[in-house]
């Protein structure tokens, strides 16, 4: 195992929505013998509310709020020696300062869907609310790509078997 993830044992998975963070994350997790979190859980247990309900009464702002919290509490978990993968929700990683957080604390692992892939996968989506206007998610998507870029590692993800993508990532050379 990489130094860094001695030091600080987290992997931060990032990418799109629908790009398979959540199932993906709770395989690596459990081959590692790993703690897994899912950001977007987490956030609503601790609101007793769905994300797209927070989206509506609170707004965007608030919830980025509400996830960099989440993120530094896991993060401060992850430096005690909580072994972790996380699943960050599709904006997180691009928010400036949870950017730096993470490439710091752990390993990003980019899993680099189509589009094509993506938008098959939240067509019938409701319960996510930037996904709701397919022009406006068209441009979210492009928008994003350039921050998702900048994660430590790149996993093209080829098919809807996760096992291809949890492989590919126990293939990177941090084990």
């Amino acid at each position: 195992m990489i130094l860094k993830l001695k030091r600080t044992p987290g992997i931060y998975l990032v990418g799109f929505m629908g790009s398979g963070k959540s199932t993906i994350g709770r395989l690596l997790a459990d081959r590692l013998g790993w703690d897994f979190v899912d950001l977007d859980e987490v956030i609503e247990a601790q609101e007793n509310m769905a994300i797209c309900e927070i989206f509506e009464s609170r707004g965007e702002a608030e919830f980025r709020r509400l996830e960099a919290a989440a993120i530094h509490a896991r993060v401060r978990q992850i430096e005690r020696g909580s072994p972790s993968v996380l699943a960050l929700g599709g904006g997180a990683f691009i928010q400036p300062g949870i950017f730096d957080l993470v490439q710091e604390h752990g390993i990003t692992v980019w899993l680099d869907c189509p589009f094509h892939i993506v938008e098959r996968r939240v067509q019938q989506a409701t319960h996510r609310p930037l996904a709701r206007d397919p022009q406006i998610f068209r441009q979210l998507f492009d928008a994003r790509l350039e921050g998702y870029r900048r994660a430590h590692y790149h996993i093209p993800i080829q098919s809807d078997d996760p096992e291809d993508a949890v492989n590919a990532i126990l293939r990177l050379p941090l084990f």
